[in-house]
């Protein structure tokens, strides 16, 4: 169960961090909310998780869903480059995710 909550808390991390994005600085009331919303309910997924899992994967694992997701959203919401070099260190993220959980 400790990977279901974390693999929900990094997507929950995708949200916050493309949110703040919407939010404009804080100055937007409702993607603020929903954004201070997500940040909560994806470190208390994390906290859940690291009850049964070491802290050192499960925050790995966490940041990697994290980056790995806002990167790939932000080039497919705003534009961001999708260079074969960028690509290529969003799959050495992946492969480091995957490693973790293997080896855990």
């Amino acid at each position: 169960m400790a990977w279901v909550y974390l693999v929900i808390a990094g997507f929950f991390e995708m949200g916050w961090a493309i949110g703040l994005k919407y939010t404009e600085g804080f100055t937007r009331l409702v993607p603020t909310a929903l954004t201070v919303a997500a940040m909560v309910i994806s470190v208390a997924l994390l906290g859940l998780a690291l009850r049964d899992l070491p802290v050192g994967t499960g925050y790995a694992v966490w940041t990697g869903i994290g980056t790995v997701g806002t990167a790939l959203l932000g080039m497919y919401l705003f534009g961001d480059p999708a260079t074969a070099a960028r690509l290529a260190c969003i799959g050495l993220i992946v492969a480091g995710i995957i490693g973790l959980k293997v080896l855990s």
